[in-house]
């Protein structure tokens, strides 16, 4: 998309200008989250890849993540990963 714009060929005097237009590419999941089962207690890390580069957010059921010392997020280039630490059997 930032590639989108303007372009001029210049000869001597003479030039000749076309627009571009880019269209992105939607973003799909490459790799789903997987369901998991772990005993209360324990940490977990969640993991998710998309086909590009985009930022992701974390949700639980409605409620928006936000990174705590229970949940910490990384995101590195398509992987985005959420680790849950200390789970409790409310965290189903």
């Amino acid at each position: 998309e930032s590639d989108a714009g303007d372009y001029t060929c210049v000869c001597g005097d003479k030039q000749s200008t076309a627009s571009l237009a880019v269209h992105a590419l939607p973003v799909l999941f490459k790799e789903e989250l997987r369901n998991e089962e772990v005993q209360e207690g324990a940490s977990i890390s969640l993991r998710c890849e998309l086909t590009k580069a985009a930022p992701v957010q974390w949700k639980v059921g409605s409620r928006v993540l936000k990174a705590s010392d229970k949940y910490q997020m990384r995101q590195h280039g398509t992987t985005a990963e959420l680790f849950i630490h200390d789970l409790e059997v409310k965290d189903t």
